[in-house]
């Protein structure tokens, strides 16, 4: 696991020493009756305890960020760019806020929507590394199953091998790691659950929802076997993300170590 070493400011609000990054995609249903416009959140933080929220793209010799890479949308095999259709927001977590972004989709037609993030490198001056994180997340309509499991050969990837969208608490998600492709042996992956409520109105991070009773269980740490796969079980509703790290081709970025990682989300529903 990365290890984030806190600053003196941050050790004053926190006693935890270590936690997971997870580039957040965010919408708050999956899987659509009908078609709909549905808003979007691209969010870089910690999702269960929100213990500090990182500028998207912040760069290690600059003030500034650099903007995001790529951000498109598949549906049927048809790509099509939303880099356009970002808009810079301020996200506000429990403790700090920082740069984020919104935006909105017309899933309309039928099928599923796999949308694929890839933010600018982050700086992270607690190890002196960039971080990128690769994230996919699929939202379907109607219930007709199209392009859920399409591997697109990223530079670091989890293709699904269960429906992200329609999964029953209690059951359990199963995905491949891999890199331009090809499976990435005894892969490293983190899992958390999105612990806190999501403000689409407000751009911000709501009351947590559940209580660690100790901190090995706010960051989950699974291994791949010798394929690149992973299954995890999945105990509570809500969406979790899955990391991968260091899984991707890429290893410098601007003469300094970068762990390119692959993330996705699934979301999980109660039997009601």
């Amino acid at each position: 696991m990365r290890k984030v070493y806190l600053t003196l400011a941050m050790s004053l609000l926190l006693s935890s020493t270590a936690w997971a990054h997870f580039q957040m995609l965010y919408t708050p249903e999956s899987a659509l009756a009908t078609g709909t416009t549905i808003d979007l959140r691209e969010v870089f933080t910690h999702p269960f305890a929100d213990e500090h929220t990182m500028d998207m793209g912040a760069q290690h010799d600059s003030k500034d960020v650099s903007p995001v890479e790529a951000f498109y949308v598949i549906n049927k095999e048809k790509k099509r760019d939303l880099l356009t259709t970002l808009e810079q927001i301020t996200w506000a977590g429990a403790h700090n806020s920082a740069i984020a972004y919104k935006s909105q989709y017309k899933a309309q037609r039928m099928g599923d929507h796999l949308f694929v993030l890839q933010p600018a490198p982050y700086y992270e001056a607690g190890e002196d590394i960039y971080i990128q994180q690769i994230t996919k997340m699929i939202v379907n309509v109607a219930g007709a199953p199209t392009d859920w499991d399409s591997e697109l050969g990223l530079k670091a990837e989890i293709v699904p091998l269960t429906k992200p969208y329609s999964i029953w608490t209690g059951s359990t998600f199963t995905g491949i790691v891999k890199s331009n492709g090809k499976p990435v042996p005894f892969a490293e992956v983190e899992v958390e659950y999105l612990n806190r409520a999501v403000n689409l109105a407000t751009n911000a991070m709501g009351s947590s929802y559940v209580e660690a009773p100790q901190d090995s269980f706010i960051t989950i740490g699974i291994k791949a076997d010798a394929n690149g796969q992973f299954t995890f079980g999945l105990p509570r509703a809500g969406w979790w993300g899955f990391c991968a790290l260091g899984a991707g081709s890429d290893t410098q970025y601007k003469g300094k170590e970068l762990s390119q990682d692959a993330v996705i989300w699934v979301q999980v529903h109660d039997m009601k």
